[in-house]
């Protein structure tokens, strides 16, 4: 099986994301509040103050999530990069992406840096085709396609004959 060839997108439209994120925080939201209002005489001090605590973490977290910045995500044939939608042709972080979540016109993806010199080592990337319209099959392909053994061919080679 050969590689996919080389490709570039920029991701701007996290529209579904935002969505299902928002989504999840609202039901946390609703189930902690249903908890306390049918508990609230029978729940001592120690369980609220754990419920405040958690209600608000989670509802943090959906803030974080819901921040996604433009990328731009390039495929050489050997690698993805990965880098702000300014960087296009030039992105700077080099590394693997996997494929979580695929429900055909969304996609969750798992970015992870060659390097730990960037701070984070892993980074989610919701992509959907809303967007991408054009370049989506040719990009779908890219995050299919076979990778090139890291070794080298002169490597597999020599394996092959021994």
């Amino acid at each position: 099986m050969r590689a996919s060839p080389a490709c570039q997108v920029t991701l701007e439209r996290f529209g579904w994301w935002r969505a299902g994120v928002g989504a999840l925080a609202s039901v946390a939201f609703a189930v902690a509040a249903t908890w306390l209002i049918s508990s609230h005489e029978r729940m001592s001090l120690w369980a609220l103050a754990w419920l405040l605590a958690l209600t608000s973490l989670s509802l943090c977290s959906a803030f974080l999530l819901l921040r996604c910045p433009p990328l731009s995500l390039r495929w050489d044939t050997q690698r993805w990069n990965v880098g702000p939608s300014s960087a296009v042709g030039d992105e700077p972080w080099p590394g693997q992406l996997a494929v979580v979540v695929d429900l055909g016109s969304w996609m969750l993806l798992r970015f992870r840096h060659d390097s730990a010199a960037t701070g984070r080592s892993t980074v989610w990337i919701p992509v959907q085709r809303a967007g991408l319209s054009t370049p989506w099959h040719a990009f779908r392909c890219a995050v299919y396609s076979s990778r090139p053994d890291p070794r080298g061919i002169a490597n597999v080679r020599s394996d092959a004959a021994e």
